[in-house]
């Protein structure tokens, strides 16, 4: 009986070695993005540019040795199935990093899944900040790399001088918080409260008449300008509308934080010519290093026969996506292991030359990226002729509300509603 429990055993092992040795060979890493529903026009070319570095890294010998293996899910713009998609991907997939979420409700269902179970999230959109956590890597603009600067913009003498400002969201967590802090920032600088209109639409909202007429309204008392959080697949009637309404740059200069050339690709640009977007990253800008990143994603989506392959777009929070890919593959490679803990460690102050030419740093502190700022108007072919540019700044990941400040934190001056360590001094 021995003998034949010891062979039965040796038999058992024998079958399981191929199964362990091909599960060695790989790196599994997950891709979570939308791609039905309405965050489908933004994120499905995230999961694409994704795949493209993935393939990239393989083709010169992988990580460690080892191919990485990608694991793509569709949580379908369904906040809580990102959730069950991330406790799935980590738990049953055994993926040892995700990347991926574009709204900030999407990375909120995400976040307890990778704190309880100790993964790891690159998150590549622009977001409202008040969300430090030690599983997530943020590769997109906190608001003082994007939402502080475009209205900065608007109120000097090169954006028109605005003096009253509608902010224009979807309704949800990242365009109410970051219109709390851009409305605190107005007001620091002097724009009274009857001077800023806040107005919310839903997700997959597409009627946009009535609003415009409304903002048009709001507009005649004096020289407004629109901060625009609207995000996904509603941008396209919003500025349909505009241009419905003959609403020109030159009358309503509207800064957006979530339309990019991929959200623009199937309107018509031409009654928007001059519209702005504050972006870290454009498509038109020239240097080396973006015009391999643009050839690279054109062969790409040719070769794969992506729908949009023809006309080849590039955006931000595709180079944000790029940026974390990459500078994951780095960290692994430095800490010589994919395990959680020593990839964090090891992902403190790794750089990565960015297709917007500047050099990405990762802060040792904050997990977010130094970031160039850009302002961009909108061109007639849906691309953006850069106006404004700065060099990299450091994130500043702006925290809860000042009553439940701790003792080692401060009020930011000008911001006395929120809070962060990294202002101060």
């Amino acid at each position: 009986m021995k003998v034949l429990l010891s062979a039965l055993l040796r038999t058992l092992a024998m079958v399981s070695l191929p199964m362990v040795a091909q599960a060695a060979d790989t790196i599994k890493v997950g891709v979570l993005h939308s791609l039905s529903g309405t965050m489908a026009i933004s994120e499905t070319a995230l999961k694409d540019v994704a795949l493209m570095a993935i393939d990239e890294i393989n083709a010169k010998g992988g990580v460690l040795g080892k191919k990485l293996e990608p694991v793509v899910v569709d949580p379908a713009s369904n906040w809580p199935l990102f959730a069950e998609k991330a406790k799935q991907l980590i738990s049953q997939d055994e993926v040892v990093v995700m990347f991926g979420g574009w709204t900030s409700v999407s990375r909120k269902s995400i976040r307890p899944v990778v704190e309880e179970l100790n993964g790891l999230l690159f998150y590549p959109a622009q977001y409202e900040g008040e969300a430090p956590s030690r599983n997530v890597f943020y590769t997109g603009a906190a608001p003082n790399q994007q939402a502080i600067p475009a209205v900065e913009y608007l109120m000097s003498k090169a954006g028109g001088g605005a003096k009253r400002f509608v902010l224009l969201g979807t309704d949800y967590v990242y365009p109410r918080t970051t219109n709390k802090i851009l409305r605190a920032f107005l007001k620091s600088k002097g724009i009274a409260d009857k001077d800023i209109d806040e107005k919310y639409t839903p997700f997959g909202h597409s009627d946009y008449q009535t609003i415009v007429t409304e903002v048009k309204k709001f507009a005649a008392s004096g020289r407004t300008a629109v901060i625009s959080t609207i995000s996904g697949d509603s941008n396209v009637p919003f500025y349909k509308e505009l241009g419905n309404q003959g609403l020109k740059a030159t009358d309503l200069p509207v800064v957006a934080l979530s339309v990019g050339e991929e959200e623009l690709r199937d309107v018509d640009t031409k009654p928007l010519v001059g519209q702005l977007a504050a972006w870290n990253y454009f498509m038109s800008l020239k240097n080396p290093t973006n015009d391999a990143f643009k050839k690279q994603w054109a062969a790409y989506a040719k070769a794969k026969k992506l729908p949009g392959a023809d006309k080849p777009l590039t955006n931000d929070p595709m180079e944000a996506t790029y940026i974390g890919i990459h500078m994951w593959a780095q960290a692994v490679e430095k800490a010589k292991s994919t395990d959680t803990d020593k990839v964090i460690a090891a992902m403190a102050g790794q750089t990565f030359k960015a297709p917007s030419g500047f050099v990405a740093k990762m802060d040792e502190k904050n997990h977010h990226l130094h970031k160039p700022v850009f302002i961009g108007a909108i061109r007639a072919d849906g691309q953006f002729d850069v106006l404004s540019e700065s060099g990299p700044i450091p994130a500043v990941a702006f925290g809860p509300p000042a009553a439940s400040c701790r003792s080692d934190e401060c009020a930011c001056e000008g911001k006395k509603d929120v809070c962060s360590r990294s202002c101060c001094k």
